[in-house]
C-alpha cells in the first residue's frame, strides 16, 4: 500500500506547483495591472451586447445556434487531422469509416441549410 501511494507523489508535486504558479500569476496580475476600466474596455465586444446591463434581458437564440454549429464543424476538422496523418496505415476500413462520418455531417449540414438555420435576418 505504501509503494502504491508513493507512485502518486509526482502528481501531487505537479499539482502543487501548478496551483502555486497560477495563484502567484493571478496575484501579481492583480497587483501590477491598472484596475480602472475606461469606456472602451466596457464597450460591447464580439457579441454586440452591452457588457453590463440587466442579466435577464432576452436575446436571439441564433447566437446559440451559430455557436453549436461552429463546435460541430470544428470537431469535424479536429477528427480529420489525425485521420489524414494515419491514412496510410489504417487501410480501407479507416478510409470508409471517415467517409461515413463525413457523409453524416454533410447530411446534417444540408438539413440545417434547408431549415434556414444558417440564414441571418
Amino acid at each position: 500500500m505504501n509503494t502504491f501511494l508513493l507512485d502518486y507523489i509526482p502528481i501531487i508535486i505537479f499539482l502543487g506547483i501548478a496551483i502555486g504558479m497560477a495563484s502567484l500569476i493571478m496575484i501579481a496580475s492583480w497587483i501590477v495591472a491598472k484596475q480602472n476600466p475606461d469606456d472602451e474596455k466596457l464597450s460591447p465586444y464580439e457579441c454586440g451586447f452591452d457588457a453590463f446591463e440587466d442579466t435577464r434581458s432576452q436575446f436571439d437564440v441564433r447566437f446559440y445556434l451559430v455557436a453549436i454549429l461552429f463546435i460541430i464543424f470544428d470537431l469535424e476538422v479536429a477528427f480529420l487531422f489525425p485521420w489524414a496523418v494515419s491514412l496510410g496505415s489504417i487501410g480501407l476500413l479507416g478510409f470508409w469509416s471517415m467517409m461515413v462520418f463525413l457523409g453524416v455531417l454533410t447530411i446534417g449540414f444540408i438539413y440545417e441549410w434547408k431549415k434556414g438555420a444558417l440564414e441571418w435576418e
